[in-house]
């Protein structure tokens, strides 16, 4: 996770890095401000994967993750068709309900309650997955409507770029069920590390029943796991990024994340970890 803060003189090293060091996928958040980062430089998501996808040429790059607060599926799926193409089809569209907080009160909108953004988020899901996989689309929900919205030329990816959604209740995962090609979770919000890892056990069995009851097998869907969401920094060392690994591993989980180290503030750490992690434990992980 390459944070959208630095100018592209400064981003662009940490890019290329991720693709030589060995990594098998690269994102950026989107949002309009992040937590207490907001007051700091901040850069658009999907500009940002651009620049990174020219820059590139093997490793998967993804939003982590879109949010319904400020988007629209309409043009966003104009964006996810465009870096699709520019990235030679490497894209991962990761996609969120939307939280609260500065993205919502920027714009001045209504911070709407958990209920009604799984309700939003369905929607955006649906309608996204719609003009992607179709040349013209007609249709209308609460929250988003499209009319006769086309989608030439389409992905490069086929039938679209896959999704990867976001959810740690059951409404949620069902759309993973319905409509993913893959699952990430953050766990539940808690600074103890062993609570945190107990959330991930519990979420990871919902998942497997969700699936079972939409008829997909618990294989069918990758499973992403966010290292940073649990209290302890997944790069704090060599030694635990590898037990977090095999843990994450044991659970089922087929990718893991974590944020490329900062100088202060949140995900601060040193480098040399990354490096060492990309010379010492990414070559085990090859066949």
């Amino acid at each position: 996770m390459i944070l959208p803060e630095h100018r592209w003189w400064a981003a662009e090293p940490k890019w290329r890095a991720a693709e030589e060091y060995g990594f098998d996928h690269a994102w950026t958040y989107d949002h309009l401000g992040w937590r207490s980062l907001v007051d700091g430089p901040w850069f658009s998501a999907v500009p940002t994967l651009t620049a990174a996808a020219l820059v590139t040429s093997r490793i998967r790059l993804g939003t982590y993750v879109a949010s319904p607060n400020f988007r629209h599926p309409i043009p966003f799926a104009r964006d996810v068709a465009a870096l699709d193409d520019v990235s030679d089809g490497r894209l991962l569209v990761g996609i969120g309900a939307g939280g609260a907080g500065y993205d919502v009160e920027v714009l001045g909108g209504r911070e709407l309650p958990p209920r009604a953004r799984v309700d939003r988020y369905g929607e955006f899901v649906e309608l996204l997955d719609t003009v992607l996989t179709n040349d013209r689309t007609t249709w209308r929900g609460d929250y988003y409507e499209a009319v006769d919205a086309r989608s030439a030329p389409g992905c490069v990816q086929r039938p679209r770029a896959p999704f990867v959604l976001a959810a740690n209740g059951r409404r949620s995962m069902r759309l993973v069920a319905r409509h993913g090609d893959g699952w990430v979770t953050t766990g539940r919000q808690t600074e103890d590390e062993r609570e945190w890892w107990s959330s991930v056990v519990e979420l990871s069995s919902v998942m497997d029943e969700v699936l079972a009851s939409e008829n997909r097998g618990s294989a069918s869907v990758d499973r992403y796991l966010s290292l940073d969401s649990g209290g302890e920094y997944g790069l704090t060392s060599v030694e635990y990024f590898r037990d977090a690994l095999g843990r994450a591993r044991e659970l089922g989980f087929t990718d893991v994340v974590v944020h490329w180290p900062r100088s202060d503030g949140p995900y601060a750490g040193h480098e040399s970890v990354l490096e060492a992690v990309a010379a010492e434990v990414l070559p085990a992980l090859r066949p």
